[in-house]
């Protein structure tokens, strides 16, 4: 059987040490005694290693996109999943080297639903029903677009069920050229003129 395994390597191009496929080969009788050092079996190949060019990874030279923040605002009816899902975006951030400016939770909302519970006589039976929808917000600060892109991805394939999310980005910007020099400075002078009256 180890034979077999053997044979199988060697002929997929695998590399073993000569040492080892000597000794495998003499204990089950294949080759005896002799010699591997240098010797090529007929049906083996050699697996030479090419550079090898990932036609998904683009090359661009567009500038990249400076973010001053990325606001993510997750929103949830269970308390324990949005609590997870925090410590797991964050998780992701620092792993990623992303600055996490602050995390923090905006009051939840409360949605109450009030039906009678008798159709005919009783009007004070009532059952009341509620729904809570929970808030988490996550601001990360300097980052560029493309680590805006990967982490943005990472964190929206592993949302949860029943979990909502809401981005919003704030880009930094150059100064256009013609803000950039005082408006009263190339306005042209006007003469004062006194009235009379």
């Amino acid at each position: 059987m180890a034979a077999g395994c053997l044979w199988r390597r060697l002929c997929q191009g695998s590399v073993f040490p000569v040492s080892y496929a000597s000794r495998i080969m003499q204990k089950q009788c294949f080759l005896p005694h002799s010699n591997l050092m240098g010797v090529r079996l007929a049906g083996s190949h050699v697996d030479t290693q090419k550079p090898k060019t990932n036609p998904l990874v683009s090359i661009s030279d567009e500038p990249e996109t400076l973010y001053k923040r990325l606001s993510l605002l997750v929103k949830g009816h269970d308390k324990a999943v949005l609590d997870s899902y925090e410590y797991f975006a964050v998780l992701a951030a620092k792993e990623l080297g992303i600055s996490v400016e602050k995390v923090h939770k905006p009051p939840k909302k409360i949605e109450r639903l009030t039906l009678l519970k008798s159709v005919h006589i009783y009007k004070k039976h009532r059952v009341q029903y509620e729904m809570r929808t929970h808030y988490m917000c996550l601001e990360l600060k300097y980052l560029t677009s493309s680590t805006a892109a990967v982490y943005l991805e990472y964190v929206q394939r592993n949302l949860p069920e029943g979990v909502a999310m809401e981005v919003k980005k704030t880009k930094i910007e150059k100064i256009p050229e013609h803000i950039q020099q005082p408006v009263w400075d190339t306005l042209p002078q006007v003469e004062e003129t006194e009235v009379k009256s």
